[in-house]
């Protein structure tokens, strides 16, 4: 519901709000925020993302897209963890959808001071387990695009305790 922005982001309280008003939406189910925080402890790659964060001189822009290339390409390169994939894809079967979309939903959305609305991707028309993974990889790479690192350096945002979480719905 509402109250939930800090564990599954804007969008997917708002997801949830709307679907115990009884609105249609699309069913399906959100990976939540601490799926993220887990990925990146489990893989320890959160060391490397703030050092890469650190380089960045915002007044130079080819630093921030320097950066989000190089922070896209560590968590790219990383497996799923067991654990997470396993959730993922037994949610993704009780689902029965043969395609999916996976939605963005920053944890940091939608504030009073601040709209992050498109600042991380979406990807429409997934298809298949592997692909649903690599696409829940892709949208955690998406949190440090080029534009939502600049964003969150503009609006005071800490770059490391943002996260983020990824609705999964029924095409």
């Amino acid at each position: 519901n509402k109250h939930d922005a800090a564990i599954a982001g804007g969008k997917g309280a708002s997801l949830g709000e709307m679907t115990q008003a009884g609105i249609p939406v699309p069913p399906g189910f959100v990976v939540l925020a601490s799926a993220f925080n887990y990925f990146i402890d489990k893989t320890e790659i959160k060391a490397d993302i703030d050092a890469v964060l650190h380089k960045v001189n915002h007044k130079e822009v080819h630093t921030v897209e320097k950066a989000s290339e190089k922070i896209k390409g560590i968590i790219m390169a990383e497996d799923m963890p067991k654990e997470i994939a396993k959730e993922i894809i037994d949610h993704h079967k009780k689902l029965g959808a043969q395609f999916v979309a996976v939605r963005s939903s920053a944890t940091a959305e939608d504030l009073p001071t601040a709209s992050f609305a498109g600042q991380q991707e979406t990807f429409l028309n997934v298809k298949g387990e592997a692909n649903l993974l690599q696409k829940v990889k892709e949208g955690y790479a998406s949190l440090f695009s080029a534009r939502a690192i600049f964003y969150r350096h503009e609006n005071h945002f800490d770059q490391s305790k943002v996260g983020i979480a990824l609705p999964i719905q029924k095409m």
